[in-house]
């Protein structure tokens, strides 16, 4: 097969996925083929398209699913406007949850509980779980033996990341919050202090806000672990961390 018609598969392909594709899954595209592309010969085409789009309004990233197309960061402001529907907004408790388990994990609820200083809810937790962002993936050798929680493939995409050594550091996730409004946007609802929380891939969750928990002490947290991608995704090389609101592009409708 020549080069171009691979290229011209390869991006057929993840144009119409409905999630990322790894350099696994596009070989299997080929698997009944008499002479087969062998994965270098895939890698080339993936970095060709990277490089066909570098200076394009649509790029091809690696997140810890695989490949897949997106809108640049730059221009997301614009792309969100063709979505109606507000973005859905979680409790702080939530999101301080979901921050304490990406950056301490695997841990458990009742660590997760002396971090915060305050419980968690069961319901946090559920939403997480039915959210497909958090995981249990073991069991502490402790009395009861709780659960431990720990992230997921399908957080690490959701927020536009190959691994989770390219989350920020906890001491530049306020100036994020600040610099990326479409990302994080604080709203005084009714008095309650919640964040509208948009995905680095453009879609909404479903579900309300969990419970309000009141005033809490801040968060106490070390600096994000040095660790591959999850779920045995196919990760090769290094893509960097991208901040900011991206919207994946694709041939088929894609809605919040």
């Amino acid at each position: 097969m020549k080069p171009a018609e691979l290229k011209n598969i390869v991006e057929a392909a993840l144009m119409v996925a409905d999630d990322p594709l790894s350099v696994n899954n596009l070989s299997a595209l080929f698997k009944t083929d008499p002479m087969p592309p062998d994965r270098d010969d895939i890698r080339q085409a993936l970095n060709a398209l990277q490089a066909d789009y570098a200076d394009r309004g649509v790029e091809l990233k690696e997140v810890a699913g695989g490949f897949r197309f997106q809108a640049r960061t730059e221009v997301a402001e614009w792309i969100n406007r063709l979505f109606d529907e507000k973005p859905p907004r979680y409790s702080q408790a939530l999101l301080e949850t979901l921050a304490i388990i990406a950056y301490r994990q695997p841990i458990t609820r009742a660590e997760i509980e002396d971090i915060r200083g305050v419980g968690v809810s069961a319901k946090i937790i559920r939403a997480l779980m039915e959210r497909e962002w958090i995981k249990a993936v073991g069991h502490r050798e402790a009395p009861g033996r709780p659960e431990l929680l720990a992230t997921t493939r399908q957080f690490l995409d959701y927020f536009n990341l190959k691994k989770l050594a390219e989350l920020p550091p906890l001491a530049d996730l306020s100036d994020l919050v600040q610099a990326e409004p479409d990302l994080f946007e604080q709203a005084d609802g009714d008095g309650d202090t919640v964040v509208a929380l948009r995905s680095a891939d453009g879609t909404g969750a479903d579900g309300t806000a969990p419970d309000e928990e009141g005033d809490r002490p801040g968060m106490d947290a070390p600096e994000p672990p040095e660790q591959a991608g999850a779920d045995g995704a196919d990760s090769e090389g290094e893509s960097p961390l991208a901040e900011g609101n991206v919207v994946p592009f694709s041939g088929q409708s894609n809605t919040r």
